[in-house]
């Protein structure tokens, strides 16, 4: 059968490389670019030989990105929630340091309408900026804006891919949707 795979989104710059780098303990299984948008094509990270962890392409990748490329991306991706049998579960990324962006709040609305079952992972929990809220300020603004969207919020996660915080909770709860859909005789 089919092992389960695990889907990772987000905007270019989230830190999506590094977050999955810090979650499978290894520094060099994605590409940390200082490029953003750099992973153009879906990488499949197989780990502990039974799950896959799957970094699809950056949403509101570079500048130079064109309409048409913005639109195929979401043609491309949209295609891939939809008809992966394997698919378990998304993690969405929002970077806790800025305040809300209304392309992560679409994309968790998006996911919600399409029944793509997710979690939303802050990542750069720990990136205050000098003057700016803090990312404790911007989660809880992120998910009140969230809540004038969706009638449940999804699971939510604080993460720092430089302290490892929050690491072994996002595992943990990884763990036990492996369960759960093996249990429902599923991948």
């Amino acid at each position: 059968s089919k092992l389960p795979e695990f889907a990772a989104i987000g905007r270019s710059n989230v830190g999506k490389s590094s977050l999955i780098n810090c979650l499978t303990g290894n520094d060099k299984l994605a590409k940390v670019s200082k490029e953003p948008g750099m992973t153009k094509l879906i990488n499949h990270f197989l780990i502990n030989d039974t799950w896959y962890l799957v970094d699809l392409p950056g949403y509101g990748f570079a500048k130079t990105a064109s309409r048409e490329a913005r639109a195929s991306w979401l043609d491309f991706t949209k295609d891939f929630f939809i008809s992966r049998d394997a698919l378990v579960h998304v993690l969405l990324l929002v970077d806790g340091s800025l305040p809300p962006q209304q392309v992560d709040l679409d994309c968790a609305a998006w996911l919600a309408e399409c029944e793509v079952p997710f979690a939303i992972v802050f990542t750069k929990a720990d990136a205050a900026k000098k003057g700016a809220p803090t990312p404790a300020q911007n989660v809880r603004a992120f998910k009140k804006a969230l809540s004038q969207v969706l009638e449940v919020l999804p699971w939510c996660f604080e993460t720092s891919s430089r302290s490892g915080r929050g690491r072994s909770e996002v595992l943990g709860y990884l763990a036990s949707l492996r369960e759960l859909a093996r249990r429902n005789g599923g991948p």
